[in-house]
């Protein structure tokens, strides 16, 4: 059994006959979870200062790598590569088991691979329809979990859960507990969007689409795992339409809003860039914070996200910038790259060959209802 969207559960409207069904009918497999993101940078030590604020913990250091965790069990969830440049190097599903790499691996006619022996396991190497690669994963070396912050204890109301203590969170790096999702833009979003589904049996949470557009179709997805009667978060790789292939943004679990505001606060004052926040997202509904690290990658503190089942179906919304939250400060240009600088430079590059492209999704049309949603 479904549950209708309209009963006022995540979103304002439902799917109307014809559009997009949000799931493949016959999946590949279907992935247990995001492993891992992998990166290349050229200042490692750098890189791990940042990943120590932000709250990670270093699993191992070499001349040509880092591996970072947060404190629950696992594999490291990021995984960083002495290059010549700072780029997104691509990201690993977790596999249900064995069996499965082996079922994608028959499927697609790549084969499975041993990874390092520093995570174990094994591998097939893929790549997504917007040249991203995507790693799917199964035994991997699991390791135990860490001691991590702990919620606080409200009074909130007339309910009386804490008497005779007081309230004083340390400015202090927030525990990352894991990897929640990343956000990907893709020039050719449905193609992309449909491979997942189909590859990995992931399942949208949420559509958007651009307001006064909906008849050519969403341009944003939210994108959740499927395991049955186990809720799961909301999305763990959201896709957009956009005029480049790139990364956006990736989110990691905090355990409450007093890590999200402390946290926030240590990286302020030791002269990190904050780049939005704090709010509460409506798509989600997570607490959000959203970070620079010294390379530009856009990374999120969140907690408190919605975990859906597989009986939700989509929801679909109208694309705009004061739609991404319930409450907080409005999206500023940088969250938005629309900032002047180096980076919108590049995206402002790629709309104008974008759009001259026909092999592409983004045409002038969706580049009018793009550059409406920073508007709105």
């Amino acid at each position: 059994m479904t549950i209708d969207v309209h009963k006022d559960l995540h979103s304002e409207q439902g799917s109307r006959p014809g559009e997009h069904p949000g799931r493949s009918r016959n999946p590949l497999i279907k992935v247990r979870d995001l492993a891992w993101l992998e990166f290349e940078k050229p200042d490692l030590a750098r890189a791990e200062a940042f990943a120590t604020a932000f709250g990670f913990r270093t699993v191992l250091r070499t001349a040509t790598g880092l591996q970072l965790r947060g404190g629950d069990p696992g594999s490291p969830c990021v995984l960083i590569r002495r290059g010549p440049r700072s780029r997104f190097a691509g990201l690993a599903f977790a596999a249900q088991d064995r069996a499965d790499v082996d079922r994608i691996a028959a499927a697609t006619g790549v084969p499975t691979r041993a990874l390092p022996q520093t995570i174990g396991g094994i591998a097939v190497d893929l790549t997504d329809p917007s040249g991203i690669p995507v790693r799917v994963v199964a035994d991997t070396h699991e390791m135990s979990a860490l001691p991590g912050q702990q919620p606080r204890t409200f009074n909130f109301g007339h309910d009386v859960h804490r008497a005779n203590s007081t309230q004083r969170p340390l400015r202090e790096p927030a525990r990352v507990q894991r990897l929640g999702h990343v956000v990907l833009q893709s020039t050719s979003y449905i193609r992309t969007l449909n491979w997942y589904l189909d590859h990995f049996g992931l399942i949208v949470s949420d559509f958007m689409y651009y307001e006064g557009q909906r008849d050519r179709g969403p341009t944003m997805s939210f994108i959740r795992c499927d395991r049955g009667s186990t809720p799961t978060d909301h999305h763990t790789l959201a896709l957009a339409l956009g005029p480049s292939n790139r990364y956006v943004h990736s989110a990691f679990q905090v355990c409450d809003l007093d890590a999200i505001a402390a946290g926030g606060e240590y990286l302020r004052e030791i002269g990190y860039h904050r780049s939005w926040g704090i709010g509460r997202h409506i798509q989600g509904s997570q607490l959000f914070d959203y970070w620079r690290d010294p390379d530009g990658f856009l990374v999120e503190h969140f907690a408190d996200g919605d975990m859906f089942d597989s009986t939700l179906e989509p929801g679909w919304a109208p694309f705009t910038a004061s739609g991404l939250a319930q409450w907080g400060p409005p999206a500023t240009k940088d969250f938005l790259g629309i900032a002047p600088g180096r980076d919108s430079a590049r995206e402002l590059r790629s709309m104008l060959a974008a759009v001259r492209d026909d092999s592409n999704e983004f045409d002038i049309t969706r580049l009018r209802g793009l550059l409406k949603v920073a508007r709105s």
